[in-house]
């Protein structure tokens, strides 16, 4: 049973316009009879552009999805294809995707193709990894916090009567022993934020009155002796988030930031912000599909990340250097993923740049934008 709709409605439009991925109709001779308004944005033109030239002005001779349409025509049934590199001048450069091809059973000839853009899809595979991973050391803290806290503050003790009666040689030996307990219930402290699920306090926040803070900091700390820059979109509208969180977040990146470059004469940190409109993603979890046009970053000229640290760099205990706990970056995915964003590394051997993407306060008209400056709003 169909529903009615008013005159000139298209409900099969409506519905593929809300798909939340670029799909087009491909003819026999290769047209492109339609596409819905994701596949616009995918190939950066209009549908009526579309319809004028064939698939093959937007991806290259020999193309794998050239091929896949080919055999979806010839045996008359759909196929998959996973993680195939579409390059195009006119798509801005190299995408990767998975392809979803079927025939039209209607229309002979004539083929529908989904795209799924692997970037998107491994952006949520990853903060759902990371959130996994915090679990992870949320019930491993809760278990150290029962079992090993509380003996610590009897060797700890017991530790503090021993200095104050045995000779000078072994005195020494006690002081260790008070401080490396001090060093493991501080490590364990750390572990349990991980186990704070209460919900966020979020508001308007001003990203910028967030990173001048950061950077005082920074500049009168551990970021003394680098030259820090900043690259400011000023009209940026208010982040939707918690203030103290999102000091923790970017005090946590200007560290790492700030020990990259730490003894090079030419050690510098780039702070920047900018709004990219095009950026929406659907949170695992939710219905809705959220928009992240706030982009955050910090970059560094250091040597780099090295590469086999990439795949798991926001993972628990994953750390470079000597004394480190690995926990910094898996806390710093953790609040940035429950604020709704994504987090990402960018890395070289020419320097290295964590990008943050967060929900802005509310989404606002152009010629609003420019009055969005003050503090939180």
């Amino acid at each position: 049973m169909s529903a009615a709709f008013p005159s000139g409605i298209d409900p099969a439009a409506i519905v593929l316009d809300t798909i939340r991925h670029p799909v087009i109709m491909v003819a026999p001779d290769g047209r492109i009879v339609f596409a819905n308004a994701e596949a616009e944005d995918f190939f950066r033109s209009s549908a009526s552009f579309l319809a004028r030239g064939g698939l093959e002005r937007f991806v290259p001779f020999g193309s794998p999805l050239l091929a896949l349409i080919e055999q979806v025509r010839e045996r008359r049934a759909p196929f998959n294809e996973y993680r195939v590199e579409i390059s195009s001048p006119l798509l801005g450069g190299e995408r990767l995707v998975d392809l979803y091809v079927a025939p039209v059973a209607e229309l002979p000839g004539h083929v529908v193709v989904l795209f799924q853009e692997r970037s998107m899809a491994d952006k949520i595979d990853r903060q759902m990894t990371h959130r996994g991973a915090a679990r992870s050391v949320s019930g491993l803290a809760s278990m150290l916090a029962h079992e090993i806290k509380n003996p610590l503050s009897g060797i700890r003790g017991a530790a503090q009567l021993l200095e104050s009666v045995v000779s000078d040689e072994d005195r020494a030996l006690a002081r260790l022993i008070t401080d490396e307990t001090d060093r493991i219930v501080a490590l364990v402290d750390r572990m349990e934020v991980f186990s704070d699920e209460r919900p966020i306090d979020r508001r308007p926040v001003n990203i910028h009155v967030v990173l001048d803070h950061v950077k005082a900091i920074a500049r009168n700390g551990f970021a003394s002796q680098a030259r820090i820059v900043e690259d400011y979109d000023p009209s940026l509208p208010p982040v939707h988030a918690n203030r103290d969180q999102l000091v923790q977040v970017f005090l946590n990146l200007v560290k790492n930031a700030a020990e990259a470059v730490s003894g090079r004469p030419d050690g510098e940190i780039v702070l920047s912000t900018a709004f990219r409109p095009g950026m929406r993603l659907s949170v695992p979890g939710t219905q809705d599909r959220v928009s992240l046009p706030l982009e955050f970053c910090v970059h560094d000229n250091g040597p780099g990340v090295p590469e086999d640290l990439m795949p798991i760099l926001f993972d628990p205990f994953v750390t470079t250097k000597q004394n480190g706990s690995g926990l910094g970056l898996a806390l710093v995915a953790k609040i940035v993923g429950e604020h709704g964003g994504v987090i990402e590394c960018d890395s070289t051997s020419r320097g290295t740049t964590f990008r943050v993407l967060m929900p802005a306060w509310k989404e606002t008209r152009p010629d609003e934008r420019k009055n969005v400056q003050g503090g939180e709003a």
